[in-house]
């Protein structure tokens, strides 16, 4: 692992990345960071007890189509990706950021991640069922009890999540990428394990 000095954990929102990679991070040494702390696209339209939906929030997926969803969110991605690559850089390369990096977050499109030269980078992509992403958002929005409209919007970003779940997976098998699953009821500590496994394997050294 001495030639890795990024791991990225890409996937769907609510695939359990984030738990993941602080796993991960604390097995390493390395910094954790989400990408939606670089810029965030419309989140989650259901209510916390921190944090009610935002108007445009949930207008965003009142009024848009599930296609028109997944462009807008792509579109989004595209944007953000010279900051991701730039923060990659900066980590992988010597004399940089100094510490290790481990980057996760749904903005890590695999065609983009296999075309740009990052140096000391691995990279893995979580997925899971997607019966496992609904109920956790089932659980997380309190479906069950929810509203009409609070139940609508939860449903357009399941189906959103859902095809995005669908085109990324395609595209990191065409590439041959690496990923792995994080549903089924597998403990984090063994997503982990399959993830650093992942990363051994491949050590994407482009570039040293």
């Amino acid at each position: 692992m001495d030639d890795v000095r990024v791991v990225l954990i890409g996937g769907t929102s609510n695939v359990g990345k984030s738990t993941v990679a602080r796993v991960v991070a604390q097995r390493l040494g390395f910094a954790h960071r989400s990408t939606d702390l670089l810029a965030r696209h419309p989140g989650r339209p259901w209510r916390t007890p921190e944090r009610e939906v935002p108007d445009h929030v949930a207008e965003h997926y009142r009024s848009l189509t599930v296609d028109e969803l997944i462009a807008s969110v792509l579109d989004h991605y595209e944007r953000l990706w010279p900051r991701i690559e730039e923060l990659i850089t900066a980590h992988a390369t010597e004399g940089g950021a100094g510490t290790g990096l481990v980057l996760e977050g749904s903005a890590l499109w695999p065609a983009r991640v296999a075309e740009s030269t990052l140096p000391r980078t691995a990279a893995v992509w979580l997925t899971a069922d997607h019966s496992v992403v609904r109920d956790r958002v089932h659980r997380s929005g309190h479906y069950m009890t929810a509203t009409d409209e609070e139940r609508h919007l939860m449903d357009k970003f399941l189906a959103r999540t859902e095809r995005y779940q669908t085109l990324m997976a395609g595209t990191v098998d065409s590439l041959g990428l690496r990923r792995v699953d994080g549903g089924g009821g597998r403990p984090v500590t063994e997503v982990a394990d399959a993830v650093l496994a992942a990363v051994g394997e491949q050590r994407m050294t482009r570039g040293v």
